[in-house]
C-alpha cells in the first residue's frame, strides 16, 4: 500500500489496549486518531465512517515515529505526545484553546474540568470544557482522559469502555483513582 499524493490516508496499528488507527495527510500531519473500537476490523470501520475519504495506507517515517510514541504511552504510561504534529484547521477556536492546555498535562497528572478552564481565563466553563473534549478528534495524542471531573472524580469518557477505558489508561500512568476491591486483585 503506497501512501496517495493527496487526501487523507489512515493505518491500524495494535497496542496493549487493543487496536488504534492514525489518520494524516501528507506531509505526516495528523488529523485524527483511534482508540480501540473492539478490534482491528472495528477501528478501521470507525475511521472509514469518520474520514470516508481516508485510504489505508503504509505510513512514512514521522507516522511511524508517533505510532511509536502512541504505542509507547499506551504500554508503560510514559512518553511526550507534545511533538506529534496535529491538524486543527477544522477544530473551533474554543476546542483548539483547550486541546493545548490539555496537550500540556504531562503522564502521571491530571486536571479537573474546571482547572482546564481557569487555564484558559474562562473560569464557569467547566461544561464548555467538557464537551471540547468529547469532541476531541485526536485521542490519546491530546489526552483528554487525563482532565477529570470536580473532586477528582472520573467523570465521562467518550471512548469504547467508557469510564473503566479511562481509569485503565490513567493507571498505566501511575494515577490510581479507585482503591483495588478483593476481586480486583
Amino acid at each position: 500500500m503506497a501512501t496517495p499524493p493527496a487526501g487523507l490516508a489512515f493505518c491500524v496499528f495494535p497496542t496493549v489496549i487493543g487496536h488504534c488507527a492514525l489518520v494524516w495527510r501528507a506531509p505526516g500531519t495528523i488529523v485524527g486518531s483511534a482508540l480501540p473500537h473492539g478490534s482491528a476490523d472495528r477501528t478501521r470501520d470507525a475511521v472509514a465512517r469518520w474520514y470516508p475519504a481516508a485510504r489505508e495506507t503504509t505510513p512514512d517515517a514521522v507516522i511511524v515515529t508517533a505510532m511509536a510514541e502512541v504505542t509507547t504511552l499506551l504500554e508503560s504510561g510514559t512518553g511526550d505526545l507534545s511533538g506529534i504534529a496535529l491538524d486543527l484547521d477544522v477544530v473551533p477556536a474554543f476546542d483548539r484553546r483547550v486541546y493545548h492546555v490539555v496537550r500540556m498535562i504531562p503522564p502521571g497528572a491530571t486536571l479537573t474540568y474546571g482547572e482546564v478552564a481557569a487555564r484558559l481565563g474562562a473560569p464557569g466553563a467547566a461544561q464548555a470544557v467538557g464537551q471540547a473534549l468529547g469532541r476531541n478528534p485526536f485521542p490519546p495524542i491530546v489526552p483528554c482522559h487525563r482532565v477529570l471531573a470536580a473532586g477528582k472524580q472520573v467523570g465521562g469518557f467518550s471512548a469504547r469502555g467508557g469510564r473503566r477505558t479511562k481509569l485503565r489508561m490513567l493507571e498505566r500512568e501511575g494515577v490510581h483513582l479507585e482503591h483495588p476491591t478483593l476481586f480486583d486483585l
